[in-house]
């Protein structure tokens, strides 16, 4: 991810890309010399020519690299999820406020714009069902796959149903080892809505995808092919009441010959062509130069991580050989 940022960044008008740190100095060479800046094989170098940074490193070393760049002043858009747990999160949002510094936490599914054409319509949902799934990358294998993956669709369904935690419900299984590669969780909410994610890195195929049920509509978003529809239930719902009161009746002899695909109405959703990368960034960048709170605050990484931990939690083994 730390590659992909510097190329962005190195592309953007108002940014200028100073360099590149990493524990590999071949890492860094690289980057640097792909992207036209320089490398540092010393944060503490780097620290005095930049304003903003983005933190891509591995997420258990998260908190103790961000430290020094709040101390010094600098922004910073540090990579999901916000650390390895609660108790550092905790201390980066301590930092933030002790330091009055902007830090943007990398939840890039925010920044679809499948995601973003939904919220325009103003949608209350009141069950969500969220799905993604892919084959082993063997990265991110410091996390389970709560944490590297579900934690996407948990800050989604969080800001969505914006109403407190009631309940969690989850189950998992672990393949590798010491932490969970699949898992399934349910998640209530204090205003009712329910929320069912699974996520998996032991997949064949890759899916990216929410649904969410809304009174007087049904939403359904592809995330990785930045698609959705929308189907509403008025007009539609009456005459689907209606036809279902005369199949009750028996006036309708033969219901396999209704096609509810025509009583409804599908709408595709106006989906603008942007990256969510550069969205993100963009976002970001305008943060620090307004000085305002960004788009995705430490906060909202905090509470994320904190539902991620509380679903880990709640994980039952399923024999022995499992978490």
């Amino acid at each position: 991810m730390g590659r992909l940022h510097a190329r962005v960044y190195s592309q953007m008008r108002e940014v200028k890309l100073v360099g590149v740190f990493d524990a590999d100095p071949d890492t860094a060479a690289s980057v640097a010399n792909e992207y036209g800046c320089r490398p540092f094989l010393e944060l503490t170098d780097l620290l005095p020519l930049v304003k903003a940074v983005t933190i891509a490193t591995p997420t258990r070393f998260h908190a103790a690299v961000a430290e020094p760049c709040l101390q010094h002043g600098i922004a910073c858009l540090i990579e999901k999820p916000l650390a390895r747990d609660t108790a550092e999160c905790q201390r980066i949002v301590d930092w933030v406020r002790q330091y009055d510094v902007p830090v943007q936490v990398g939840h890039i599914e925010r920044f679809n714009p499948a995601l973003r054409a939904m919220r325009t319509l103003g949608l209350k949902p009141r069950f969500m069902e969220s799905i993604r799934i892919s084959p082993m990358t063997f990265r991110s294998l410091d996390v389970g796959v709560v944490l590297d993956m579900m934690i996407h669709d948990i800050d989604i369904v969080l800001k969505l149903a914006d109403s407190p935690l009631a309940r969690v419900e989850a189950s998992g299984f672990s393949a590798i080892g010491g932490v969970e590669d699949i898992c399934n969780a349910r998640l209530t909410f204090q205003n009712g809505c329910v929320a069912n994610l699974t996520a998996s890195r032991l997949a064949l195929k890759t899916e990216r995808k929410l649904r969410a049920f809304c009174p007087g509509a049904f939403v359904s978003i592809d995330f990785g092919q930045r698609t959705g529809v929308a189907i509403h239930g008025n007009p539609s719902l009456p005459a689907i009441r209606d036809i279902a009161a005369r199949v009750r009746s028996g006036e309708i002899k033969d219901p396999s010959k209704i096609r509810y695909a025509n009583l409804v109405r599908v709408e595709p959703l106006v989906i603008e062509s942007i990256d969510p990368l550069r969205t993100q960034l963009e976002s970001f960048i305008a943060a620090v130069r307004e000085h305002r709170t960004p788009e995705v605050t430490a906060e909202d990484g905090l509470e994320a991580v904190k539902v991620a931990e509380r679903i880990v939690q709640a994980i039952v083994p399923q024999d022995s050989d499992d978490l």
